[in-house]
């Protein structure tokens, strides 16, 4: 059930030049699951007119935690970035559909820039059924790598960079990780990184869902800005995604 709620800001950690992470709290925080996300308010910035969508990136539900990783990309973000301990927050959420949990099997995540954010929840959550999970973030640079040991906590973490700085030099696809075998992919970040890892899961028949990215307003499916193209016709990413089944989009894999 959706909600409209005022947080708290608890704390806002500046992770590097780009990113940062709000920890807000409200005692009527509602169940939310890996994949979903929330449609922020930001407050005193003239230009910007509408809610900012941000992945869950995690949540504490005994103490009303929720975590947003959020990337500032513009006025917005950028006014975000600005909130101090004790500040307001108004938030719809949780929006979207989610990863889907299987039972069994072996998962890998892969994650690339800020959509890496969604992957810590669901590495929990995956790691408190007892699947634990391997997760691959691909970055520019050792100086792009935040919250390792957050993943660490739950996941065995891989990372590849495009300079080589850590990890295995190139892109995700390129890991050696991909010679083992996985059961379940589940993938968010920029769209060439999630088409390549889709075609290299449906070249090896894994179960792959990837959350889609697209430009989302009012997060309810009333502006019909987020409208991508699937085999089923014109969905809503903020509705009936953000997170898809790579079979069910028409991507050229």
């Amino acid at each position: 059930m959706k909600k409209i709620l005022d947080f708290t800001v608890k704390e806002n950690r500046r992770l590097n030049a780009d990113n940062f992470l709000l920890v807000l709290h409200s005692i009527e925080l509602p169940e939310i699951q890996a994949g979903q996300f929330v449609n922020v308010r930001v407050d005193h910035s003239p230009s910007t007119f509408l809610r900012r969508p941000i992945s869950v990136h995690d949540v504490d539900k005994k103490q009303g935690l929720l975590y947003l990783l959020v990337k500032i990309a513009g006025k917005g973000t950028e006014k975000l970035s600005t909130l101090k301990p004790g500040e307001q927050l108004n938030i719809i959420l949780p929006l979207g559909n989610c990863f889907s949990q299987p039972e069994q099997g072996r998962c890998l995540l892969v994650g690339g820039g800020v959509g890496i954010a969604p992957l810590l929840h669901l590495s929990k959550e995956l790691s408190d059924k007892g699947l634990h999970p391997v997760v691959l973030i691909g970055t520019r640079t050792v100086k792009d790598i935040i919250l390792k040991e957050e993943y660490e906590k739950y996941a065995t973490v891989y990372y590849t960079t495009e300079d080589g700085s850590y990890g295995e030099k190139g892109y995700p696809t390129q890991h050696t990780i991909l010679t083992e075998q996985f059961d379940h992919i589940f993938c968010c970040g920029p769209e060439p990184m999630m088409k390549a890892v889709a075609r290299y899961a449906y070249s090896k028949h894994i179960d792959c869902e990837v959350s889609l990215e697209n430009t989302m307003a009012c997060g309810i499916g009333a502006c019909l800005c987020c409208v991508n193209d699937t085999k089923e016709g014109h969905k809503c990413v903020c509705t009936d995604g953000p997170v898809f089944n790579i079979n069910d989009l028409k991507w050229q894999i």
